[in-house]
């Protein structure tokens, strides 16, 4: 990925960049201007195992260019230093890079806040677009940003993708360098303190969520659990909520697997409730409560096996399934949801640089964004162009864009979310989706008029 940054050097060498490679793409057509959702490859195809997507020989690159009048952009990586070990080759020694497990996520945060109130004055930023590498388990990072962030500052972007980056601060540019891995990249877009125009209005990030799955079967609570960290993955029984018996993997998935609202076929997910203790640097850590997916890989006479490690004893769960019913109510739910802030709107769609420095009294949508799962679209729904409805009935002339990804951000306040259940609730807190579709709405309020 790294030498395709070369195809890009006549934007800018501060413009912040993203290069990253995706499942299909949504927009209008060069051609015949007519907007089309592509998929490179089928559902059966691309592989969407274990809420996994992987990516085969028919992805697409996308390039994503940090720029917003009215705001500052900036690229900041997540990166892991690695430690020099020398290893003894024939009669000399060979420096060896090796990665230390953990990134640093805690800097990650920080470089964040830094930067914003930098620019801002202010430690949250207005959004982050975040790219995850598709090897790394991204709960941790997005709990972090979470945590930390005010629930005004909206995140969306792909969980699991290959990518590159360039930053404006080119002590963040390590691509290439073998000492150091990015397990993850933040587009940041924050305030702007120094506004060269005065009385110049507010951009404002909104999101809208479809989530694509619906509940099955009892809650179980797990009882013995193993971190597989080597293979990325978790071992555990469990009893089912009101019964005492301990069920092996075998016996929990039979039981689901007989129940009449269960879809022949498709993957399975839990829907892990997690109440954990939280902290940046060394501040005092408090407890929050998250709703994690983890694919099921199977089950046999000891244990069932999930995706991912950080389950633990006395966790509660439940059973989740794809639900293409439950994902079409839920995009109705969300085209509602983006019609309110359209009755609060001109609706006229994008505002130029120009327009923004001299509209007063208005409020423009400026254009939006969509991370789709890649088990999505046609052959999901049966039908075209189904995920980027919300938006484009709502804001057929504004400029929307978007991708089929490998895992689907979403976070914000959430009363721009797609589903009236999503409640703010402390057990229903989730930022990491699965069969869902993210949509970010990019609007403009003019300054009050003096």
């Amino acid at each position: 990925m790294c030498e395709k940054m070369q195809l890009v050097k006549h934007l800018g060498l501060r413009t912040p960049i993203i290069l990253s490679v995706v499942h299909g793409v949504m927009g209008r057509d060069a051609l015949t201007d007519e907007f089309r959702e592509v998929k490179f490859q089928d559902h059966e195809d691309i592989g969407v195992n274990r809420g996994i997507c992987t990516c085969g020989q028919q992805s697409g690159i996308v390039l994503t260019v940090g720029y917003l009048p009215g705001l500052k952009v900036d690229a900041i990586p997540l990166l892991r230093r690695k430690e020099i070990v020398q290893v003894p080759v024939d009669d000399t020694y060979v420096d060896v890079y090796l990665a230390p497990p953990v990134p640093m996520i805690d800097q990650f945060v920080m470089d964040i806040q830094n930067y914003t109130t930098s620019v801002s004055g202010c430690a949250s930023p207005v959004g982050i677009i975040m790219f995850g590498k598709e090897d790394m388990d991204q709960k941790p990072i997005i709990e972090k940003l979470d945590y930390a962030m005010s629930m005004n500052t909206v995140f969306v972007g792909d969980e699991r993708s290959r990518f590159a980056y360039r930053s404006g601060d080119d002590l963040r540019n390590v691509c290439g360098n073998p000492a150091f891995i990015s397990d993850a990249v933040a587009l940041v877009f924050a305030s702007d303190k120094d506004k060269p125009h005065a009385g110049t209005g507010e951009i404002q990030f909104h999101l809208a969520m479809s989530e694509g799955v619906s509940a099955i079967g009892p809650r179980h609570k797990a009882v013995s659990v193993r971190a597989n960290h080597a293979e990325g993955s978790t071992w555990l029984t469990a009893k089912r909520e009101g019964h005492h018996v301990i069920l092996d993997g075998e016996q929990i998935l039979r039981h689901i697997d007989q129940l009449e609202n269960r879809f022949p076929q498709v993957e399975l997910y839990v829907g892990v409730t997690k109440r954990r203790k939280c902290s940046i640097g060394s501040e005092k850590s408090r407890l929050i409560t998250t709703l994690a997916f983890h694919g099921i890989r199977g089950g046999d006479q000891e244990y069932l096996y999930v995706d991912g490690v950080g389950i633990k004893t006395g966790d509660y769960f439940q059973f989740y399934q794809p639900d293409h019913n439950a994902a079409l109510a839920a995009c109705r739910n969300a085209s509602e949801n983006i019609r309110n802030l359209k009755l609060n709107s001109s609706g006229k769609g994008f505002l130029g640089r120009r327009d923004v420095a001299n509209s007063i009294d208005r409020k423009e949508v400026l254009g939006g964004f969509i991370f789709s799962c890649c088990g999505r679209g046609n052959s999901f729904f049966g039908g075209l162009n189904v995920d980027s409805f919300p938006f484009f009935e709502n804001f057929p002339s504004a400029p929307l864009a978007g991708i089929f990804c490998g895992g689907e951000i979403g976070r914000g306040k959430l009363s721009m979310t797609g589903q009236e259940s999503q409640e703010e609730s402390p057990a229903e807190r989730r930022y990491l989706h699965v069969y869902s579709t993210a949509y970010l709405v990019i609007s403009y309020s003019a300054a009050p008029s003096e």
